[in-house]
């Protein structure tokens, strides 16, 4: 998967968790400051991104993710 599909669809999830519009879903968006992420949210984010991809994400992974091209960087590490 090239990293504008992987872009698209991890805006697909944040736009129904984060209920934001799919504009703001840009890379350098940051969750907690951008996109009014909490914890919650974060969490049901990557259970999204887990379903749609079919993989598994580890807790330890997620320290340093707090953009969404770090998502999308994450995907595409966790597809190769």
């Amino acid at each position: 998967m090239d990293r504008s599909h992987a872009l698209e669809a991890v805006r697909e999830v944040a736009t129904e968790v984060l209920s934001v519009e799919a504009d703001q879903i840009v890379e350098s968006a940051r969750f907690k400051e951008d996109l009014d992420a909490d914890s919650l949210d974060l969490v049901e984010l990557v259970m999204g991104l887990e379903e749609r991809f079919d993989i598994q994400v580890p807790e330890e992974d997620l320290d340093g993710v707090t953009t969404i091209g770090h998502a999308v960087d994450l995907v595409l590490s966790k597809l190769s």
